[in-house]
């Protein structure tokens, strides 16, 4: 960590003051700051804020600009050089500095000044100005353990500390960032780029349900199958990183948007790869709720969806009852390892790869027991873009088929399952706005409500249906504002 910089974003000069004053009580005799950055960026107020921390805020400290150095007794002593008008090293060697670096605490601005005479183990610390404040990146020499002082004064550093150690460790520390588009979750994601190699930073918040330690354990799983989970070059569950082979850009989505005319090839390599995945063992200690369970993960509908544009809540245990029937009935056989989102913005292509591996699978932590119909249900019925119906009809008959399935059997299956899934979106985009101010996420329950009507109309589903309806206003436009009008109020 001594080597590996630490950056930390100060809103302005009470931040600058407040970094100071944490480092202030902890530094000793023979401790060194040297202090880069331009004109104005905050060097001597970081210096006058850290000398008034350790000898009292009536201490008058001047700049010492023209002086070049000023010393304040103390336990140590305290130095403070501004070394700019300096021409040549050895004039910094005249001032009798280097004495005191082996027994003050030396605060030096303009540090290049000092040449080869700059102490080796120095606390550095580079201010730039960044919008309205400023960058502090630091490294801390010998002086490690202050990198913890300044975790517990500036919210999210103790992970900041982590991330820049795991790409230290990687050899990724000089890489540049590009924040990558995040998902309904908490983690985000950056494309790092080191020369002409790039990288994929995941950023997943320890605490949260699909946390790193499940994504390495399932990719693994996947990538032992042949399937093509991106590869793990670094990871640290502990803090929530990891460090992923990048992908590319080939989305799904975004491909067939460009070219209509592939839906259908991609979609039939995407049913490939769930008959694959069916055909063999799954991870092991996966999740496996029950079908009351599942019929009570339905539930969200009412809670949120239904309570965000009534302003009361139903009667959601009728819900989780005909939910639990029409399951049991229609689509409780042998389980299978599912993905849950199994969708186009998950899904990779990878054209320079050979076979199932040119699909490339994304999102993918929350894997769990469950129906063979539920990712193709998620693939087909997708919340974000209408999937043409003959391709779905297609996809549908070559599942089938290449599981010997009865096509009249699997049809109210497939039903219930699109029935499950589209109630549980509709709960959770809801939720996503109520609680997340994420208000995108309402131009696509339209189409979700869409697809719970037509998984509904299947007549083995008439209590279900009747019970879904009754519970279940419409999105309207009316209905879609009034949730929008409520956007981030449940924070």
């Amino acid at each position: 960590m001594g080597d590996a910089p630490l950056t930390i974003f100060l809103d302005g000069e009470e931040d600058t003051s407040r970094m100071a004053r944490v480092l202030a009580p902890a530094l000793r005799p023979g401790d060194t700051v040297l202090l880069a950055g331009s004109i104005g960026a905050g060097k001597t107020h970081f210096c006058r804020a850290l000398i008034r921390a350790r000898l009292g805020d009536g201490v008058e400290v001047p700049s010492p600009t023209f002086t070049l150095v000023q010393t304040y007794e103390g336990e140590p002593d305290i130095w403070h050089a501004d070394l700019y008008r300096l021409t040549h090293p050895d004039e910094a060697r005249e001032l009798g500095l280097e004495e005191a670096f082996e027994t003050a605490i030396c605060l030096v601005e303009w540090p290049d000044r000092l040449g080869d005479y700059a102490p080796r183990n120095a606390i550095r610390i580079e201010l730039r100005p960044e919008g309205e404040g400023r960058r502090a990146e630091i490294t801390f020499g010998q002086r490690a353990d202050l990198a913890a002082l300044l975790a517990a004064e500036f919210s999210g550093v103790a992970r900041q500390i982590a991330r820049v150690a795991l790409l230290a460790g990687a050899g990724w520390q000089g890489a540049t960032s590009e924040a990558l588009a995040g998902d309904a979750s908490a983690r985000c994601y950056e494309r790092l780029r080191l020369g002409r190699e790039s990288r994929i930073l995941m950023d997943a918040p320890p605490g949260i349900a699909d946390d790193v330690a499940t994504f390495a354990r399932i990719d693994r799983h996947l990538r032992d199958l042949g399937l093509s989970a991106p590869q793990i070059h670094a990871e640290d569950p502990a803090h929530g990183f990891m460090l992923l082979e990048d992908l590319g850009d080939g989305v799904f989505a975004r491909l067939i948007q460009a070219e209509p005319g592939r839906e259908a090839a991609l979609y039939r390599a995407a049913v490939d790869v769930l008959l694959h995945l069916h055909d063999h063992a799954p991870a092991p200690d996966l999740p496996d709720l029950s079908t009351q369970g599942w019929a009570q993960s339905g539930e969200v509908a009412v809670q949120w969806y239904r309570m965000a544009i009534t302003g009361k809540g139903g009667n959601a245990a009728a819900l989780t009852g005909a939910l639990a029937k029409a399951l049991g009935r229609w689509a409780d056989g042998g389980k299978v390892m599912i993905l849950r989102d199994y969708h186009a913005e998950n899904l990779m292509w990878l054209p320079d790869r050979e076979g199932l591996a040119r699909v490339g699978l994304l999102d993918f932590q929350l894997a769990q027991m469950g129906q063979a119909g539920y990712d193709l249900v998620s693939l087909l019925q997708d919340a974000r873009r209408d999937v043409s119906p003959q391709t779905g009809a297609r996809m549908v008959a070559h599942f089938v088929d290449a599981k010997g399935l009865d096509p009249d059997a699997f049809a109210p299956a497939y039903a219930a399952l699109g029935t499950l899934r589209a109630l549980r979106i509709l709960g959770i985009f809801a939720r996503l706005c109520l609680v997340d101010g994420k208000a995108q996420y309402l131009a696509m329950i339209p189409r979700v409500w869409g697809h719970l009507q037509r998984n509904l109309a299947r007549p083995e589903l008439v209590e279900l249906r009747a019970v879904c309806l009754a519970l279940l206003p419409p999105p309207s436009p009316e209905n879609l504002k009034r949730i929008e009008e409520q956007c981030g109020n449940f924070r």
